[in-house]
């Protein structure tokens, strides 16, 4: 359930750590990784909190190395987008979720996760799921990680490193339309009560003072994530009784309408906001390429999930225990009937790294990491 793919935004605050208390300052060996965002990122927040957006069920977890083919509550087989790109800058240990009880001391400085399956920018989003951790409240938990900072490095070297060493990427919005403004029955008072371009207003109010919050605590680097193609996700194709080649289209209307107003939004934030530099993750283009071209990539379907049931495309019933399994885990983009594989996530977490303009702009990752 939860989120999906789409809207990369993830956080990453990079930092490394000499000794307890001595920050290095070599930019190509990074530590922590602070990541924001929904079940994209998530990497086991909602496994402690009564949600019904959970990933800590067999057989979620299978190829994830580091605990053995365990869940852990990611919402993939494997690794998030989060874990790739962590590695990739040199991170040495996945960031742990916020919630978990390991999150003391010196396991700070390897990263924290803030994520939540079901999060979305407005607080309303996700409330289906009951519990889950919304933008708002991320923020707040950043800002008590962010006083343990002071008290880790001291004041002046912790907010010199996190302005200087730090990436904020987000990952978020998708869950916004999925299983706010779209959600079947629930959302149709809302629907006839404010207009998409109502709705999206409100999107971007809040966002915009959400980055600030971030801003005013020192974030310097960010990463934002539009929101990706989401009429074509397997549960979107099964509900809406689609062809393998089909999407919905008011979904991805609404993500592209979303997405030209969020390049402008980062913009205004670019010029007003001094010292930031906000990095646009052209999300939407980068999954759909991968849907449509994907045997190009090896797979062999971008609309069957992999671990789920119902309909042709598997996309109705989340994965878990019960769930049918496909054979070859690395030839589906999508893992179940709204996240993508490891494999998918590799790929795009490659591209994010060392992406041209068409993806990222106005520079990639390992750039924005060495600005």
């Amino acid at each position: 359930m939860a989120t999906m793919i789409y809207t990369l935004v993830l956080v990453f605050f990079v930092v490394n750590v000499s000794y307890f208390g001595k920050v290095a300052c070599d930019n190509s060996a990074l530590g922590a990784s602070f990541i924001f965002g929904d079940s994209l990122v998530d990497a086991g927040n909602n496994n402690y909190l009564s949600t019904l957006s959970k990933a800590n069920i067999q057989p979620n977890g299978i190829d994830f190395k580091a605990s053995g083919g365990s869940p852990t509550g990611r919402y993939t087989n494997g690794r998030t987008i989060g874990d790739i790109v962590g590695e990739e800058l040199g991170q040495p240990n996945y960031a742990l979720p916020f919630l978990s009880p390991n999150i003391t001391g010196k396991a700070l400085l390897h990263g924290v996760n803030y994520a939540s399956g079901g999060g979305g920018i407005l607080n309303a989003t996700g409330r289906i799921f009951v519990n889950r951790l919304g933008m708002d409240v991320q923020i707040d938990y950043f800002s008590i990680t962010r006083k343990q900072f002071d008290k880790l490095l001291g004041a002046s070297q912790a907010r010199d490193y996190i302005m200087k060493k730090s990436i904020f990427s987000i990952t978020i919005g998708a869950n916004d339309f999925l299983n706010n403004y779209l959600l079947p029955v629930l959302s149709i008072g809302a629907r006839i009560s404010e207009s998409p371009d109502g709705f999206i207003d409100d999107m971007l109010s809040h966002f915009k003072d959400q980055l600030t919050r971030l801003y005013k605590m020192d974030a310097r680097k960010f990463v934002i994530g539009n929101v990706g193609p989401i009429g074509c996700i397997p549960y979107q194709k099964t509900i809406n009784q689609l062809n393998e080649n089909e999407c919905v289209g008011l979904a991805n209307k609404l993500a592209v309408q979303y997405n030209g107003r969020l390049k402008d939004l980062l913009a205004e934030l670019n010029d007003n906001l001094p010292g930031a530099t906000f990095v646009l993750a052209n999300v939407y283009d980068m999954v759909l390429d991968l849907i449509t071209n994907y045997d190009k990539y090896g797979f062999t379907t971008s609309s069957k999930a992999c671990c789920g049931n119902g309909g042709q495309f598997a996309g109705i019933i989340p994965c878990g225990p019960t769930s049918t399994l496909c054979k070859d885990r690395s030839k589906h983009v999508f893992w179940d009937p709204y996240h993508p594989s490891e494999a998918a996530n590799l790929i795009i977490a490659k591209k994010l790294m060392d992406g041209d303009k068409n993806i990222i702009t106005p520079v990639n990752l390992r750039q924005l990491r060495d600005l």
